[in-house]
């Protein structure tokens, strides 16, 4: 799947639709008047653009995602450990925890994922 590029904003209201999903056009035209000060027009030409990226879908009304948020981000991080890390996941690793501690809660839920990594 191609990358999905987002800016500040269009994270933001696409966060909005996963949070709310399913969810009409028009109760997406009043949440944005709320949280950004939108006009109609402007929730319909933003709502037009994550709709051409693949992520939503609005049919006869109803906008519900075609992308879901995990997967999105789970993309996303892949991506940035790729292009960062060349691939590595331990060199990310080392890179977040190189100027942190990690707490006994934090080190046992990464091995529980590590473990139902090699499960799979």
């Amino acid at each position: 799947m191609a990358e999905i590029q987002l800016g500040v904003i269009e994270a933001r209201y696409a966060d909005m639709i996963w949070e709310h999903e399913p969810v009409t056009s028009s109760e997406l035209v009043k949440m944005t008047a709320v949280e950004f000060d939108w006009k109609r027009t402007t929730a319909h030409n933003v709502l037009r653009r994550l709709i051409d990226k693949g992520l939503f879908q609005n049919k006869n009304g109803v906008v519900t995602s075609v992308i879901s948020r995990d997967e999105f981000y789970s993309m996303r991080s892949k991506k940035y450990v790729e292009d960062t890390f060349d691939g590595s996941l331990p060199a990310f690793i080392a890179a977040f925890t190189q100027n942190a501690k990690l707490t006994a809660d934090e080190a046992e839920a990464i091995r529980k994922i590590i473990d139902q990594a090699e499960e799979k």
